[in-house]
């Protein structure tokens, strides 16, 4: 079939606390066979906190594969089978002290397609209420609270490299018609 690949063959490889990676064999549609190693993984989700003045609320926190400490929205992994929605307003609370009346799904997006089945699932939050920050033990973060135009332009001119809060931040300002 047209852009289609049959998988011939699958090995487990690393199996680990966060992902699972597979070495396959698969029968492309000229009938050659390639190799695919891919990273399975649950998703994840991220909620980008908006307030009544079009603030909105980023955390700063170190990232250890690229040594250096990044700008990014709530976020967080799904456990096995968990609800992204009940995820987001999770994460929401535990990195920022927030909750909130208003949830809209902003829709979902492939990080890494060519190797990695990850889905990230976006959310907008409005309608803040604050509460207590509740960090996991290995969490260490700080809220960073910002005009939405702001943060947009720091998405063009290149100083959020994250993939998932550049388009959350970019779709939360196209539908609240932000520049």
């Amino acid at each position: 079939m047209h852009l289609d690949e049959k998988t011939l063959r699958s090995e487990t490889i690393y199996e680990g606390p966060i992902f699972t990676i597979t070495h396959d064999t698969v029968e492309l549609e000229n009938g050659k066979e390639a190799i695919r190693d891919v990273l399975l993984h649950h998703g994840g989700v991220c909620v980008l906190p908006v307030n009544e003045d079009n603030e909105v609320f980023l955390v700063k926190q170190f990232r250890y594969p690229f040594r250096t400490v990044t700008l990014e929205a709530p976020a967080g992994k799904l456990e096995k089978g968990e609800d992204h929605a009940e995820c987001g307003r999770r994460e929401l609370l535990e990195e920022t002290g927030c909750t909130c009346s208003e949830y809209t799904f902003l829709g979902e997006m492939y990080p890494t397609p060519a190797y990695n089945t990850e889905i990230t699932y976006m959310y907008l939050a409005r309608g803040l209420s604050y509460e207590k920050q509740s960090l996991d033990p290995d969490e260490f973060l700080d809220v960073e609270k910002m005009p939405l135009s702001d943060a947009v332009k720091l998405v063009m001119e290149g100083k959020i490299p994250d993939g998932k809060t550049q388009i959350v931040i970019l779709k939360a300002a196209k539908m609240l018609g932000i520049d």
